[in-house]
């Protein structure tokens, strides 16, 4: 792809952002408007993505460090990408949400929705099922992901959390739980038990809506 091409890929978001507004973009998207082009050999698109990567591998904003080993990020950019994420952590950080019904877990995880891959979270929970903390435990194949208990409660017992709540997209837009999915959630409502943190919920999801175990007397 020539600089040209990477230019005119980089103009798309903000088209998108101009005719629809900033809440329909993708992570990727999102990114790409941060940063504003690629380099040669390396167009907007395929920085942006190594970017969205880096911050689900690591739950959150990666450090300034991080994002300089991404090809195609020089110094003006990495410092546009440390400024953003630092401003949503001051603006959002002292929020937290309460989680009442399965729905209100959906704008939490939402941004996961177009991932090509699983990705299983643990939503971290205190007494007042105020969300202390949102995770991705696991990154799998498409239509499987392998899910251990230690991965999933591990960061919940550092928070001390009262509870958590499970979540996984389904890239195939279906919502009916595998049974696998079935055979999860059993495991991990037992080890909860034991653990004296409670599986509260696990909610499927994609861009057809969502499935809530709960809801269907599954819990």
């Amino acid at each position: 792809m020539t600089q040209l091409q990477t230019d005119v890929a980089a103009l798309l978001p903000r088209e998108r952002f101009q005719r629809d507004g900033v809440a329909v973009l993708r992570d990727e998207e999102l990114v790409s408007l941060l940063i504003g082009s690629g380099v040669t050999g390396r167009p907007v698109d395929q920085v942006s993505r190594q970017v969205v990567s880096l911050i689900d591998r690591q739950n959150g904003p990666p450090a300034s460090t991080d994002l300089r080993m991404i090809p195609g990020l020089g110094p003006a950019k990495v410092a546009a990408l440390a400024a953003a994420f630092e401003l949503g952590r001051r603006v959002l950080a002292p929020q937290r949400r309460r989680i009442r019904s399965p729905a209100d877990v959906l704008p939490i995880v939402d941004r996961f929705i177009d991932r090509p891959q699983e990705c299983f979270l643990a939503l971290s929970l205190n007494g007042a099922h105020e969300v202390l903390a949102a995770r991705v435990v696991t990154v799998g194949l498409v239509n499987r992901t392998v899910v251990h208990p230690r991965e999933v409660f591990a960061a919940p017992l550092t928070d001390r959390a009262a509870s958590v709540i499970l979540a996984h997209n389904h890239p195939s837009g279906s919502l009916e739980p595998s049974g696998e999915d079935v055979e999860v959630t059993r495991r991990l409502q037992s080890a909860g038990q034991l653990l004296g943190i409670p599986v509260l919920d696990h909610v499927i999801f994609s861009s057809r809506g969502y499935y809530s175990f709960l809801e269907h007397g599954e819990l």
